[in-house]
């Protein structure tokens, strides 16, 4: 009982001797609150920002990075070719990429980008692609429509979502509603027919490019 008597004077005197002091800036800026100190005392781990009123500094974000500034799959296993100027198709490819984050194993490719290349991707030009969903596995080998999007969810934890496919005849009925979306997609989504498209993209190479050969569609 002495012990815990005087351990109870000892933490007395020192809240009394804290209540005296003025240097204690928290107790300062407690009774007021104009009061603005630079850092804390020196000898503390850490500064804090004091706060004026009931004002406080905005909190700052840094932006995320740009998907196209993300580092690239090293070890991907399939590569997506998408339009990534189809509005309802780049909800689903945003999908994927979250997905992707923790398997890595997507390799996404826009072919309506100015480096897109065809040779890098067996050969499938911007035409070709836009016709249908295009994804190339590691081997090279490549598959489309419904059985790339099985592929695609197969490598991000989300085969299930087609596995249905894989049996007749609801396979073939995935493939026909698939082609009917894969024919009248841009009509859909508001956008010209991929004839105006492609004209538009090879006016644009010429404005672009000149004479150059470099410069391929």
């Amino acid at each position: 009982m002495a012990t815990r008597g005087a351990a109870a004077a000892a933490a007395a005197s020192t809240i009394w001797k804290h209540r005296r002091n003025p240097s204690l800036r928290s107790l300062t800026q407690h009774f007021n609150p104009n009061f603005n100190p630079r850092t804390i005392p020196t000898g503390f781990k850490y500064q804090v920002r004091a706060i004026q009123g009931a004002s406080t500094d905005p909190v700052i974000t840094t932006p995320l990075k740009n998907r196209d500034e993300s580092p690239k799959p090293q070890n991907w296993k399939i590569k997506m070719l998408y339009d990534g100027d189809c509005p309802l198709c780049m909800r689903e490819v945003n999908m994927l990429l979250e997905r992707n984050e923790k398997y890595g194993t997507i390799k996404f490719v826009d072919i309506g980008s100015k480096d897109y290349s065809p040779e890098d991707n067996q050969g499938l030009d911007y035409k070709t692609a836009m016709g249908q969903i295009h994804a190339i596995q590691s081997d090279g080998k490549v598959v489309t429509g419904v059985e790339a999007f099985r592929r695609l969810y197969e490598e991000v934890g989300l085969g299930w979502v087609y596995t249905i496919t894989k049996f007749e005849p609801i396979g073939k009925l995935a493939d026909a509603v698939y082609d009917v979306w894969a024919k009248y997609r841009l009509q859909v989504t508001g956008r010209p027919s991929l004839e105006a498209i492609l004209e538009a993209r090879k006016k644009d190479k010429v404005e672009t490019c000149g004479d150059s050969k470099a410069c391929k569609m």
